[in-house]
């Protein structure tokens, strides 16, 4: 029987080299500065509109700066809203060609013929985007942390700021989701705009049709939403968790 080759080294050899050149690609590209330059025009726009709301109604809440996170005005919606809306899009444009634009390229060959494992180029793209994700959103969130400071005239105390770090945090991971989804339809398909148009369809799915989808699927778990005495309480609590995914 023929023997089984073990390959030797570790599986991570050459990730920091992929992720060292995949980055400084990320963040000299023209792309990202599009991307950040939007994000940064939004998200900056929301949360000055949302700094002159507070000064001129609650100033003298505890919490001016979750407030600025949160509070919304017609027609901007909230700093969070905007980038919950936004950080999936830049995450797809930084991933859907990182895979299948090698091949397109006729570079996948020359890479792999280094002492690179397919292991570490997958984790250094991934790792790469998440860290120029990670560069624009400490950057915006440095910026609108000193635009309230500049406005309000006094810091953010010990728990504000805790929060703030902890919804930058959550940010991150959930650009990195999208980043992910996106690398793996670079994979799947061959062509670039193929992988793009799967990753904003599942994007379309949960930003614009899941409010539609949610009723009819908690309706087929739980049953109607209407009982013989008002509203059931198993259809709200369905609906309300499928509504959370």
């Amino acid at each position: 029987m023929p023997r089984i080759r073990r390959r030797g080294g570790s599986p991570w050899t050459g990730l920091g080299a992929v992720v060292a050149k995949e980055a400084a690609d990320h963040l000299s590209s023209a792309r990202m500065y599009i991307l950040e330059a939007l994000v940064f025009l939004s998200a900056l726009t929301a949360a000055y509109v949302a700094i002159r709301t507070i000064r001129a109604t609650i100033g003298e809440s505890p919490f001016l700066f979750l407030r600025l996170l949160t509070l919304s005005q017609e027609p901007l919606p909230s700093f969070i809203s905007l980038l919950g809306f936004l950080i999936p899009l830049v995450a797809i444009a930084l991933s859907f060609d990182s895979i299948n634009g090698e091949f397109n390229r006729r570079t996948m060959s020359r890479i792999l013929a280094q002492p690179i494992y397919r292991d570490a180029l997958l984790l250094g793209k991934f790792l790469s985007g998440l860290l120029a994700l990670g560069v624009g959103l400490v950057s915006l969130w440095l910026l609108v942390l000193g635009l309230g400071l500049v406005l309000f005239g006094v810091p953010p105390n010990g728990e504000e700021t805790v929060r703030m770090l902890g919804f930058l945090v959550a940010t991150l991971a959930y650009g990195g989701v999208w980043l992910a989804l996106a690398l793996l339809f670079s994979v799947l398909f061959r062509a670039p705009a193929t992988a793009a148009l799967a990753a904003l369809g599942v994007w379309l799915l949960f930003a614009l049709f899941w409010t539609m989808i949610t009723p009819l699927v908690a309706n087929a778990i739980s049953g109607p939403p209407e009982g013989l005495f008002g509203p059931r309480i198993e259809y709200l609590d369905t609906a309300q968790i499928i509504d959370r995914l």
